[in-house]
């Protein structure tokens, strides 16, 4: 049986093994490696056909017989294939991906200054990609170099920003290179990292109502070009929004909020079972790591001191793929948490009606006019933090409330 796989270091953020199970019925597997094993595993004949990632993308080209031409042009290799002579054919199949992610989006390069933050493996592919499809200018901005972020007013003017650096990918989630406030001019951000699914740099152009590209279309679509090579020949045109939503779907987190006692608990762990996902309830998490109950915490240190536990908890949580996660309903009072719980996933608000909020053991929520109180003033955060809004009233079950939130959710996957 012909073997595939992903060779790199690190890998364990990789989704390429879910990608490729649903492109074929064929084995991939992550074969992470130093540098001097590279070259000694592709001399094995191990396997068949594989896939490289940072930083072995240069490092594999002298193993190599022959190098497509966009890879040459690139000096680049990601994907390579083993011909019955035993020989390695290396190609650049990011290439193809980045274009099919720019087009997949909308986002048009031509006439348009681009700024490309990076000057790595990465950035040369996407340089090229630029320029074929007709950026007026192409900057390439590093630490040292010419163009540095010291010196970004020089470049005001940019129309697309694409982001090549690892700069906010997991697990150094929440920041970014630049602030996309200094680019008035930007019409379209783009950022290859496809884990957090939503950087800290593509939250800032969705808040600013930018247009993005998000880097898991990219890795999707390269996948299956180099699919493509694996077994010559070429899959369907839809090939890429289908893989695309069905992998968004199942790395997404699917995140509910509302008022204290509005059934996230109840509705998530139906969800999860719909789904096919772990269900994780946030209050339950805070209790597993302190030994201290929501509750104990707020009577017994004061509100101020839990949500900041809280906050703590849902950083970790927020990094973590394909979770059902039910939070405090005070989780949305901290504005923080809303890049927490958007980054690597849809957010859900459950509108329940006041007095059928359950108050046992909440010490915060009090009688209606308490809760009346509460809800008025959290209402507009916890619209601001979500995607979909459900309104949950008195003949509503959990049931029929999870399956419209699982519905919108597989809905908002479409678009990877």
């Amino acid at each position: 049986m012909k073997k595939y796989g992903l060779i790199g270091n690190p890998l364990d953020h990789s989704f390429s093994p879910q990608i490729h199970a649903l492109l074929g019925d064929y084995e991939y597997k992550l074969y992470p490696m130093p540098e001097e094993n590279v070259i000694p595993f592709l001399q094995s004949g191990l396997l068949h056909a594989l896939n490289v990632t940072i930083p072995y993308k240069e490092t594999v080209i002298p193993a190599l017989s022959y190098i497509s031409d966009e890879a040459r042009r690139i000096g680049s290799v990601n994907t390579i294939v083993r011909k019955s002579n035993n020989a390695l054919y290396g190609y650049n199949t990011d290439y193809y991906g980045f274009t099919a992610m720019l087009n997949y989006y909308g986002l048009e390069p031509k006439g348009k200054k681009a700024l490309v933050l990076g000057s790595g493996g990465a950035s040369k592919t996407v340089r090229t990609v630029l320029a074929d499809m007709g950026a007026s200018e192409v900057i390439t901005v590093s630490r040292s170099g010419e163009n540095n972020y010291k010196n970004l007013h020089l470049h005001r003017d940019a129309g697309l920003i694409v982001n090549t650096t690892p700069l906010g990918m997991y697990p150094k989630n929440g920041v970014a290179a630049v602030d996309l406030r200094d680019f008035p001019n930007c019409s379209g951000v783009a950022d290859i990292v496809y884990n957090p699914g939503k950087t800290a740099l593509l939250l800032q152009a969705e808040e600013l109502g930018l247009p993005c590209a998000y880097g898991l279309s990219m890795l999707v679509a390269q996948a299956i070009r180099a699919a493509e090579y694996f077994f010559d020949k070429s899959y369907p045109e839809d090939t890429l929004p289908s893989v695309l939503s069905r992998i968004a779907a199942k790395m997404r987190n699917t995140v509910l909020v509302g008022m204290p006692g509005c059934g996230k608990t109840t509705v998530g762990k139906i969800l999860a079972q719909k789904l096919d996902k772990e269900f994780i309830d946030s209050d339950e998490e805070i209790t597993k790591r302190t030994g201290i109950t929501p509750a104990e915490w707020i009577t017994g240190y004061g509100e101020a001191k839990f949500r900041e536990i809280e906050s703590q908890v849902l950083e970790d949580l927020g990094k973590l793929s394909g979770k059902v996660i039910a939070t405090g309903g005070g989780a949305v009072t901290v504005e923080a948490n809303r890049a927490y719980l958007r980054q690597n996933g849809s957010v859900f608000f459950i509108n329940r009606e006041l007095e059928l909020l359950g108050t046992d053991g909440r010490p915060l929520s009090g009688d209606i006019e308490v809760r009346r109180a509460l809800y008025q003033k959290r209402l507009p955060m916890y619209r601001s933090f979500s995607d979909v809004e459900l309104t949950s009233g008195k003949d509503a079950e959990a049931g029929g409330t999870a399956s419209a939130i699982a519905s919108a959710f597989l809905k908002i996957s479409e678009r990877g």
